[in-house]
């Protein structure tokens, strides 16, 4: 969970307004408005289940709808880094592999160099390196290619452009 508006948004012009909780989905990476179930504590940064099984919606009433990057609340923006790193974290094994498959877009652009601070050289430092013995982790993938420093960063970067621009011609990670 990215925030919490225990009295909706300012904007809407509803008499009687309704809770929200903003949320970043873990896979697609979709920004969604959460209507909460009432009387519920929730943290920002709270891991929340958002699923079809409705036994496990603990916190969760429904999903009101998607929203862009720009319908965020300022602490929403905040915490969307923070929040994407601990998800990437928990993820490691799919975030190293994105790194080990990652293929040419066409001739003259490669997936890697999308990646914030990322460019041809390290690209090329990373393909050779894959060749010879795939990543196991993002520390190896720092000790093994010394010019990438956070890959980590890298990813939430890429993920938070992504977000931010959603006609966005190659989309690596945010469904759209």
């Amino acid at each position: 969970m990215l925030d919490y508006l225990p009295q909706g948004r300012t904007e809407d012009k509803v008499y009687k307004k309704t809770p929200l909780m903003i949320v970043v989905g873990e896979v697609e990476f979709k920004l969604l408005e959460v209507i909460p179930k009432s009387n519920v504590v929730v943290a920002v940064g709270e891991r929340i289940y958002i699923g079809k099984s409705p036994e496990m919606r603990e916190k969760v009433l429904s999903v009101k709808r998607r929203i862009a990057y720009r319908e965020l609340t300022n602490a929403a923006m905040n915490e969307l880094p923070y929040v994407l790193e601990n998800i990437i974290k928990e993820n490691e094994a799919r975030f190293v592999g994105f790194f080990n498959d990652a293929q040419p877009i066409n001739a003259r652009l490669h997936s890697l160099e999308l990646l914030p601070g990322l460019g041809n050289k390290t690209m090329w430092n990373i393909v050779d390196e894959r060749k010879k013995k795939l990543f196991d982790s993002f520390g190896e993938l720092t000790e093994r290619v010394k010019t990438v420093h956070n890959p980590l960063r890298m990813i939430s970067g890429r993920i938070v452009e992504e977000l931010e621009d959603r006609s966005e011609k190659h989309k690596l990670f945010v469904a759209k």
